[in-house]
């Protein structure tokens, strides 16, 4: 029990120094001094000393650990246990979230992914606006694709007045697409993107809408595809419980996939513990990972990704982005 108490003592006393640190930071001062006399932001910042390894999509650098928004946003999968999600929003208050978004980019982690519900979005703006935060955005509009693409088109519009750095096609409606046999709404959701500038993706759960994009050449720049071994109890429940139905399937198809591929739910929303997921997922060859993390488990789950990272046997698949 004393080791526990003290593995405890040091992750809160680490996450409390690292956030205070990161607020600071975002908010322009360390103190007095710096209130008095704020200093002025640097053209072209540098690149951290604590900062992760990281991979391109076109011309946008991203770490290999992108930080997931469900936990932002209290989405989150919790099979039956209702309780969870007003749990998550009670604790993830918009000052937590912030406090969040800090505490990623203090230990490396330069982009955040989501869907772009009202309220998470006017967070991720107060802190771009009132904290100075840098931290890149990878969002999916939830409007959905439809002939003419009228409210998806306003959305995209939305995202990039917004500042946004890269869209893609939300998972949900293009596995849908797929089943209606409407690939060309796929292609005109990339398209619309592509079109103000900024890298174009394809999300899904589904591994045949990749297999549809790349058969049909859909244009998009990467896809975000669930990714997930099976080696967890309640994985054949089918109940909220799985997301990536053949992950052996999908690895190798992906393995011939020339587009950088971020992979999500990789931990099966927490029943697989953080180096498991991200062991098996750089191993079968994703080249980053969508990880939703509460502040307190950031430092160390930083700290896994580093030492799986150094350590990574020989991939089967070469690194695309």
């Amino acid at each position: 029990m004393a080791s526990e108490i003290t593995r405890r003592s040091f992750v809160k006393d680490t996450v409390i120094a690292s956030a205070g640190a990161a607020l600071a930071l975002a908010s322009g001062g360390t103190g007095d001094a710096a209130a008095a006399e704020p200093a002025k932001p640097a053209e072209n910042p540098p690149t951290p000393k604590n900062a992760l390894p990281r991979g391109k999509i076109g011309d946008m650098e991203i770490s290999r650990m992108v930080l997931g928004g469900n936990l932002l946003s209290h989405f989150t999968h919790s099979r039956d246990l209702r309780y969870v999600y007003n749990l998550a929003a009670h604790y993830n208050t918009d000052e937590k979230v912030m406090e969040t978004l800090a505490l990623a980019e203090a230990h490396g982690i330069n982009t955040v992914s989501m869907h772009n519900p009202p309220h998470p979005m006017s967070v991720l703006r107060r802190y771009r606006k009132e904290r100075k935060g840098k931290i890149q955005w990878i969002i999916c509009p939830t409007a959905p694709a439809e002939p003419g693409m009228t409210k998806y088109a306003q959305e995209v519009q939305q995202l990039i007045d917004d500042g946004c750095e890269a869209i893609y096609l939300w998972g949900v409606r293009a596995d849908g697409l797929l089943g209606e046999g409407k690939i060309d709404l796929m292609g005109k959701a990339v398209d619309l993107a592509k079109a103000q500038g900024v890298p174009s993706g394809v999300g899904c759960h589904n591994l045949d809408v990749v297999v549809a994009c790349e058969k049909n050449k859909i244009n998009a720049d990467f896809y975000i595809k669930t990714f997930h071994h099976h080696n967890y109890p309640s994985a054949k429940l089918n109940y909220d419980s799985s997301w990536c139905s053949n992950p052996e399937e999908t690895a190798a198809f992906m393995a011939g996939v020339q587009k950088p591929w971020i992979a999500f739910k990789t931990m099966a929303a927490g029943a697989i513990p953080p180096r498991d997921a991200l062991q098996y997922v750089f191993t079968h060859g994703a080249d980053f990972v969508l990880f939703g993390m509460f502040d307190y488990e950031i430092a160390e789950d930083v700290q896994i990704l580093k030492d799986v990272l150094a350590n990574l046997p020989k991939r089967a698949r070469p690194w695309r982005g």
